[in-house]
């Protein structure tokens, strides 16, 4: 079996997106040459303490850099673009989107100072562009924003079709169908690999038109006794075209509040993707003067995100917004696999307060963007690939893609369920994944990347488990000795049903152990407050079966 990359095999490799929902990137390799495709963020989990966003790990690039042509952007969402302000300073690569994507990405560069985009291409549906081996065409696919495209790549292993994020809407809101035309055209050349959309596999029938919403937003608006206040991605343009076009019918003014929904706005707007009519969209500074039942608010904050407008409004520490009796609250997107609890937490927060709050659970108030599985079917059908790989999901959506793949023709052992950093290699009639290579997480905490194996991360789970323990204690710095009984004060970190006890017993036996102690002549104070730490961390571990994070704070008197 061919093993060597440079002996004319196709190298597929996903860095992100393969057992998961979030944080896309695929490299295609051959030879001399790699293009990427997509640079997304995920939302962090639960227990990421602290952590803002989550990006693929670029170790393999980096390490290739010199092979690296292009990032290929299918579409403007977060999950596709979002790491592009993070591995361009890195990668220093040209990068090719679509228009709105390329605005949107323009927005993130500013935001993140990062003042020469003139690596940052614009693309039109239907256009070429070579990279050393690889002749890439982009074509129009519907999806929940504008300007979605799939990515036609031709290299000298057979030609690869990536589909980005699509589904087959007939009446989309910017009123550009998928290029069903184009699709065929490429089947009918004979396509070696299909990379194509998992996140819906699981769900049956065709996914809803877009347009199903637009009188379910106008009567929610048309019946709101008060402000009605919608939260979705800010990168989700069409649905906001949506609410601005039902706002426009009922006669009410429309204001944006949180920065990146306001920049997106804006950016939308300047560039066409966002038709509302004169005086309907206002600053948000003149909502204070209007009646409640004449306004409409957007904002982010549909995922539960901590820092998001709607969160902040949850919580009750918006500075410019509380929640009033009347509000109708509508979160106009689907939950992220792992985010449910806290978006319910959210809901709660806000119906606390008086809201009503309408939900994917509870109205129909959002249409996902992606496939179903006979819109899979259909576009297996027109592909006709040799070779299949499902991209976009956890680990299940990827096997319920594969198994669609099987049903429709495809060789069992011409399809590969891959996950993050795995490596397929394909030449001719072979194909098997052959190694793997470091992918995973990394971190972005404000601006900084982390990777998630710093002891700082590890350190803010156990204190959030276990909690911290702080010993005081004073040492004679002539002899040694106690000069008083240790201080033990606990947060976060409670015994079960005897914590007074266990404490007292701590402290006695930090006492029975710093007491007759032989201590070096010199640094006192370190070899006491190691000492410390040893013993206390040892007796809470077997008197209470739990890991406080122990922290000795030593003076010398």
């Amino acid at each position: 079996m061919p093993t060597d990359a440079s002996a004319g095999a196709l190298r597929v490799i996903p860095l992100g997106g393969l057992g998961e929902i979030g944080k896309n990137m695929m490299a295609l390799e051959y030879g001399d040459d790699i293009v990427v495709v997509d640079a997304g963020v995920m939302f962090p989990e639960e227990d990421m303490f602290g952590v803002d966003l989550v990006i693929p790990n670029i170790a393999y690039l980096l390490e290739n850099q010199h092979k690296v042509r292009a990032i290929l952007i299918t579409h403007g969402h977060e999950d596709h673009t979002g790491a592009v302000p993070f591995v361009l300073p890195e990668l220093n690569v040209p990068v090719y989107a679509p228009k709105l994507a390329h605005g949107l990405i323009e927005v993130k560069l500013r935001d993140h100072r990062i003042l020469s985009a003139s690596e940052l291409h614009a693309i039109e549906p239907g256009e070429e562009f070579t990279f050393g081996t690889f002749r890439c065409e982009f074509f129009h696919v519907c999806h929940s924003i504008p300007d979605a495209t799939g990515i036609a790549i031709h290299t000298p292993a057979g030609l690869v079709i990536h589909t980005g994020d699509f589904k087959f809407d007939h009446t989309p809101v910017d009123e550009v169908p998928t290029d069903f035309a184009r699709l065929a055209e490429l089947g009918m050349e004979g396509v070696t690999l299909l990379l194509s959309d998992s996140t819906y596999a699981e769900s049956e029938g065709y996914t809803p038109s877009e347009a199903v919403l637009d009188p379910n937003l106008e009567r929610i608006i048309a019946e709101a006794p008060g402000r009605v206040m919608f939260a979705t991605f800010a990168s989700l343009i069409a649905r906001i075209q949506q609410i601005a076009n039902a706002a426009a019918k009922n006669g009410r003014k429309v204001a944006v509040i949180g920065r990146s929904m306001v920049n997106n706005v804006a950016m939308a707007q300047q560039m066409g993707y966002l038709r509302v009519p004169e005086g309907v969209i206002v600053p948000v500074e003149s909502l204070s003067g209007m009646p409640p039942e004449q306004t409409v608010i957007i904002m982010t904050g549909a995922q539960g995100e901590p820092t998001s407008a709607l969160s902040r409004i949850a919580n009750d520490d918006h500075r410019d917004f509380s929640v009033e009796r009347g509000d109708t609250i509508v979160l106009s997107a689907s939950p992220i696999p792992g985010n449910e609890a806290v978006i319910m937490r959210t809901i709660d927060n806000l119906l606390r307060q008086g809201a009503r709050v309408l939900h994917a659970n509870n109205a129909q108030v959002h249409v996902h963007g992606h496939a179903s599985r006979e819109e899979l079917k259909l576009m297996l059908r027109m592909i006709k690939p040799k070779y299949f790989v499902p991209i976009h999901g956890e680990y299940h959506h990827l096997v319920a893609h594969a198994g669609i793949a099987v049903s429709m023709g495809v060789a069992p052992e011409r399809v590969f369920i891959m996950e993050d950093g795995d490596v397929l290699e394909m030449s001719g009639d072979w194909a098997e994944i052959v190694d793997q290579v470091p992918a995973g997480h990394v971190y972005v905490v404000g601006r900084r990347l982390w990777d998630p194996s710093n002891g700082v991360f590890k350190e803010r789970q156990t204190l959030a488990r276990d909690g911290v323990v702080v010993a005081a204690v004073a040492v004679d710095g002539a002899t040694g000795r106690l000069s008083a009984p240790p201080t033990l004060t606990a947060h976060g970190f409670e015994a079960p049903d005897d914590h007074p006890e266990v404490m007292a017993a701590a402290v006695r036996r930090l006492e029975e152990s710093l007491g007759h102690q032989q201590w070096p002549d010199e640094d006192l104070e370190e070899a006491v407050r190691q000492q410390a730490g040893r013993v206390l961390s040892g007796f809470l571990r077997d008197a209470t079966g739990r890991r406080p994070v122990v922290l000795a704070l030593v003076s010398l008197t």
